[in-house]
């Protein structure tokens, strides 16, 4: 005799429960309680007879048969999910949630100016924002749709220009730092000052690069300290503030300490400038209509620089 099939409530709630890292987490990521989540992964397990999650006072984590699960389920959700939101599309408003997957230079960057007038044009949409600096496949991430620079943009995926057009690496240091150690005027000037660099995870430290006039300067400087691109990019900046060293990186990102005086810029006639980022989504789904909101609302609204958006 054939089995039933297992209660697809049940896997929704295991899915919440793995992508979420626990019971509490996807409870508070959504309207179902902790206990009644752990009530349907049990009936799930029990159903399939095979653990898919082990569970310990603090963490949750899948199995290998619950992260198989969850990698074959993950393309299939997006799908009801997208087919689900299209419909709510028709609506008056479009509503639900739209989660994107962003480095974090965008999340300090390129989104505040965006996202209260996008919320505030639609009240019924949900915004919730995953920062990552890895290269991670945004649907199995269970995000509908990612920003990210050209060069990290993944196949088959549809790109809508967002934020700021044209932007620039920028170099700066502590008035202290330069007045002991000179002011470079070249960037091979670099060689002989303590240098303070970004590192994606699983990546080697990128060399820095200048440009002026048509000559290209590629330089691997001395690194008195490494931080993880984008999480670590702060301390970057205090270190430079407290006289450790030279740091790179956005001029958006360093701008307001330039103008305050706690950095000085260096190399300015040389700072590589650098393509836009991009909003990306895979074109072969439904677009849902929050995410199709999000897209129109980015389209018909100007980039503005992020220091034009702070009073």
């Amino acid at each position: 005799m054939e089995r039933d099939r297992p209660d697809m409530a049940d896997v929704g709630a295991f899915m919440k429960v793995a992508r979420a890292g626990g019971f509490r987490e996807a409870a508070r990521a959504s309207d179902i309680s902790a206990s009644a989540l752990s009530d349907a992964v049990r009936r799930l397990e029990a159903e399939l007879g095979v653990r898919l999650l082990n569970r310990t006072t603090r963490s949750v984590v899948p199995t290998e048969a619950g992260r198989g699960l969850m990698e074959r389920l993950g393309p299939a959700f997006g799908e009801i999910n997208a087919a689900l939101d299209f419909a709510r599309g028709f609506r008056d408003r479009p509503a639900g949630v739209l989660r994107l997957n962003v480095p974090v230079s965008a999340a300090r960057l390129v989104l505040p100016p965006i996202v209260s007038p996008f919320l505030a044009a639609y009240p019924d949409i949900r915004l919730e924002i995953m920062t990552d600096e890895s290269f991670v496949d945004v649907i199995a991430a269970g995000c509908d749709a990612g920003i990210r620079y050209d060069e990290r943009l993944q196949q088959d995926m549809i790109a809508v220009p967002i934020g700021p057009r044209i932007q620039r690496y920028a170099s700066g240091a502590s008035r202290a730092y330069l007045d002991v150690r000179g002011r470079p005027q070249h960037p091979r000037d670099l060689l002989s000052h303590s240098c303070i660099r970004g590192r994606f995870v699983g990546r080697p430290i990128s060399p820095w690069e200048f440009e002026r006039d048509g000559e290209a300067v590629t330089i691997d400087p001395p690194t008195s300290l490494v931080v993880q691109a984008g999480g670590g990019s702060d301390l970057g900046i205090a270190a430079a503030i407290a006289g450790t060293g030279i740091v790179s990186i956005f001029e958006d990102w360093l701008r307001p300490y330039f103008e305050s005086g706690a950095l000085e810029p260096v190399l300015e006639p040389w700072w590589l400038s650098f393509p836009g980022p991009f909003l990306y989504y895979p074109g072969r789904r439904l677009v849902p209509a929050p995410l199709r909101a999000f897209i129109d609302f980015i389209r018909a609204t100007p980039p503005a620089r992020p220091s034009e958006s702070v009073s």
